[in-house]
């Protein structure tokens, strides 16, 4: 399996070609966090490639109350484990506000292990803000 995807290894040129059938698990690490970058700040409907690319609108889950993190717990990992195939293994886990101050942000924990390699682990944290938008870092 290739560190990046195929589109990231055009636009580079596969410059390196000593390193075919080399894996570098960095190189692997980086090409997921951008590839689910993009996943998960792409709105479902929004791309020609499938009704389902992307996330969904969060402010559809809100009527769920205390639930709304658990069920936000399964979208990301639903996404992540339908549209990113270099990882297995995909828990989710909602961080609590450690303040009782009203939050603008809802954080997650993401854990990994590498399709390639299993007993290596891929571990970051999302924050959606009040807008919508994911950042992701590791």
């Amino acid at each position: 399996m290739r560190e990046e995807r195929l589109l990231e290894r055009v636009r580079n040129g596969e410059r390196d070609l000593s390193r075919r059938g080399v894996e570098d698990p960095q190189r692997i690490s980086d090409s997921v966090l951008e590839h689910l970058r993009r996943i998960l700040n792409t709105r479902q409907g929004c791309v020609p490639i499938a009704d389902d690319y992307g996330v969904p609108e969060f402010t559809e889950y809100l009527h769920l109350g205390a639930e709304v993190y658990r069920e936000l717990e399964k979208v990301l990992r639903a996404t992540i484990q339908k549209y990113e195939p270099r990882l297995k293994g995909v828990r989710v886990s909602f961080i609590p506000e450690e303040d009782d101050r009203l939050a603008l942000q809802l954080q997650f924990h993401v854990v990994a292990k590498l399709a390639s390699d299993p007993r290596l682990q891929v571990q970051f944290e999302t924050s959606i803000d009040g807008n919508g938008q994911i950042r992701l870092k590791d």
